[in-house]
């Protein structure tokens, strides 16, 4: 990888900003393969160089991927004139890392929302000609039916130029106002008129997967997790940086 200043090396790995991580290295705190390095234009080779702080070490942060579990009651934006957004719900050391959400899920819509400062993939993710899958549990006010699910395969009529992409309707078993919905599109408002469209109303809303990530059931409502490894190396594989 090229080489990084120590400035923002500092800035990556311990989350703060360009002037408290000039200000901790001016001060000493930042070792250098043994030395201290307080020249804050110095280029590090993370390959190569061992950086401490405080005399641990550190490492830079290129992005960073968290799930939140998202509660209704919250919009799905880093700021709102309004309405509460999820930024108000994160800990404290998360809000420093000013990520933001991959997509929009509604106010009163809970469930996965991925955070990111990955400009790249949120814009291959979110781009209409990828067709990423994005699957919700929703609850029905009617019962929903075969002729439902063969409808949503072929496309519904929500008002817009086009029918919508194919979509797969799972009808819950025991309980036929319950279902799995898995969309390729992220329209707005886009499953609820898609019900609308076939006589019904959405009374619940939850997205349960996005891509390769799935939401955890020990993850309570409000809860947020960093991305395991084999999930980011997923997601940078689907869209590689151009970099």
């Amino acid at each position: 990888m090229a080489k990084i200043r120590l400035d923002k090396f500092v800035c990556s790995a311990l989350v703060v900003t360009r002037s408290e991580a000039h200000k901790i290295i001016r001060c000493g705190k930042i070792e250098v393969d043994g030395k201290v390095q307080k020249e804050i234009s110095f280029k590090v080779d993370e390959e190569k160089n061992e950086v401490l702080y405080n005399s641990k070490p550190i490492s830079f942060v290129k992005y960073r991927y968290y799930v939140l579990n998202k509660p209704a009651g919250y919009i799905t934006s880093t700021e709102d004139e309004r309405d509460p957004t999820i930024m108000e719900i994160l800990p404290d050391e998360i809000k420093k890392m000013k990520l933001f959400p991959v997509g929009r899920l509604d106010k009163d819509t809970e469930g996965l929302v991925l955070l990111t400062d990955n400009g790249h993939l949120s814009h291959f993710l979110l781009s209409p000609k990828h067709h990423v899958d994005k699957k919700y549990f929703l609850i029905s006010d009617l019962p929903l039916t075969q002729d439902d699910v063969q409808k949503f395969l072929q496309g519904v009529d929500i008002g817009e130029d086009k029918l919508t992409l194919p979509a797969r309707l799972e009808i819950d078993e025991n309980d036929p106002t319950r279902a799995h919905i898995t969309i390729c599109e992220g329209k707005f408002h886009q499953i609820k008129r898609m019900l609308n469209a076939v006589g019904k109303n959405v009374v619940y809303l939850e997205r349960v997967s996005f891509a390769n990530l799935t939401l955890d059931k020990s993850l309570e409502r409000g809860e947020v997790r960093e991305l395991k490894d084999e999930e980011i190396e997923f997601l940078e594989n689907l869209a590689p940086s151009k970099e």
